[in-house]
């Protein structure tokens, strides 16, 4: 069953806000939390850890933690495929993020998934769009999320000097979220279509026994029809045998009061 138009609508806005968010944010972090690179700039991209701007004054939200600063990033989300060659990145960039944005709004119009996909796609499109149009203006992806820990620590058997996440933007947010709500959504609708298809089978099995109930009983009743019948048959021929009365007997309940009559009339005689 096909999405509604205003589902479709409530998407395709859902997407514009999230990626409006992920572009400001990546604005805002540009001016704010880095400066121009004095005279000739490098090339893009072209030596690690060289950026385009230089970083300027982090603003820490967590001591120790949490901090807003500014990185440049060549690669896919958290830094991946950083090292790549320029066309490699653009070939495959560009084509994942006009794939998912196509087939994931394609999907939802045809009403694929449940409710967590449609949750996921305005998350998924809208970050592959906000990080591919960094890599089309400025051939690269702008960073500020930056998650680190520089004191040792210990988890379960291993030791760590000190924690540091690749620093991450508000697209690597939500295409994170959306693509956990799309392995929710499979493993949801797996489990929904296996209770599916258990209910069809119960009711298959439900739908075969009635026909040879039915059977059965039509068989009973006329089982039941037959012997009545045979019953019937059998009480009319004893009725049919019964002896018929006898003239002596006919004779002797008529002529019974015709005796009487004589006697009572000559008694007059006597007198």
């Amino acid at each position: 069953m096909k999405r509604s138009k205003q589902a479709l609508a409530i998407a395709v806005g859902a997407t514009v806000v999230l990626l409006a968010l992920d572009l400001g944010t990546k604005e805002w972090a540009s001016g704010a939390l880095s400066i121009e690179h004095p005279g000739t700039p490098p090339e893009v991209c072209a030596e690690p850890g060289r950026n385009q701007r230089l970083r300027g004054e982090s603003v820490v939200l967590v001591e120790g933690l949490l901090e807003l600063s500014y990185a440049e990033n060549c690669g896919a989300a958290f830094g991946l495929l950083n090292d790549s060659a320029a066309w490699v990145r653009k070939s495959v960039f560009g084509l994942a993020a006009v794939a998912a944005a196509v087939f994931l709004f394609l999907f939802f119009v045809q009403g694929k998934g449940g409710a967590l996909f449609a949750y996921s796609v305005p998350l998924v499109v809208s970050g592959a769009v906000g990080n591919l149009a960094d890599r089309v203006r400025l051939g690269y992806v702008v960073d500020f999320i930056r998650v680190h820990y520089d004191e040792p620590f210990d988890l379960l058997w291993w030791h760590f000097d000190r924690f540091e996440y690749p620093t991450f933007n508000v697209a690597d947010i939500t295409i994170t979220i959306g693509v956990v709500l799309l392995v929710l959504d499979g493993i949801v609708e797996e489990r929904r279509l296996k209770r599916e298809a258990q209910a069809g089978k119960r009711e298959g099995k439900v739908a075969d026994a009635e026909p040879e109930q039915d059977a059965g009983a039509k068989e009973t009743t006329s089982k039941a029809g037959g012997k009545g019948g045979k019953a019937k048959r059998a009480k009319g021929a004893k009725e049919g045998k019964r002896p018929a009365p006898s003239a002596k007997d006919a004779g002797a309940d008529a002529g019974t009061a015709p005796d009487e009559a004589p006697a009572s009339e000559a008694e007059p005689d006597r007198a």
